[in-house]
């Protein structure tokens, strides 16, 4: 999974379909997007943890940085409706999660947690599909 991860941004960011530029801006562009994604990854992981074991301190601290870098520009890889859609679906759901860990409810936060994971896979879906359609 984090190999597909990293050659779909890989190979996004090097066509220049999203990110017109030279092929020396391009490769850095694609190594931001490969350093965001592992950011993004590692906070999913530590809230993986805290759920496992009930540490709602760490699952409202990484669910909240993630939705922090929702809002950041690395975050913003397309610029469609739907894909502005999707984020707005991660960054509700991510608030929720943060939101169940701080009322220490674990049924609640692990809830979110599944649904933000469904919409992290459904946005990658929609920019597979969107860069598959480019080409």
């Amino acid at each position: 999974m984090k190999k597909i991860i990293a050659i779909l941004f890989v190979a996004v960011a090097t066509t220049g379909l999203l990110w017109p530029q030279s092929p020396r801006a391009a490769e850095e562009r694609a190594d931001d997007v490969s350093t965001f994604m592992r950011a993004k990854l590692e906070h999913s992981k530590n809230v993986l943890e805290g759920l496992a074991t009930e540490d709602f301190d760490l699952i409202a601290k990484d669910s909240q940085q993630l939705t922090l870098l929702s809002l950041d520009s690395d975050w913003q890889v397309l610029q469609t409706p739907e894909y502005a859609r999707l984020s707005l679906a991660f960054r509700k759901t991510s608030q929720t999660l943060t939101d169940s860990a701080k009322k220490k409810n674990l049924d609640g936060a692990t809830l979110a947690y599944v649904q933000m994971t469904l919409k992290c896979v459904e946005c990658h879906k929609y920019v597979r599909s969107v860069e598959m359609t480019r080409l």
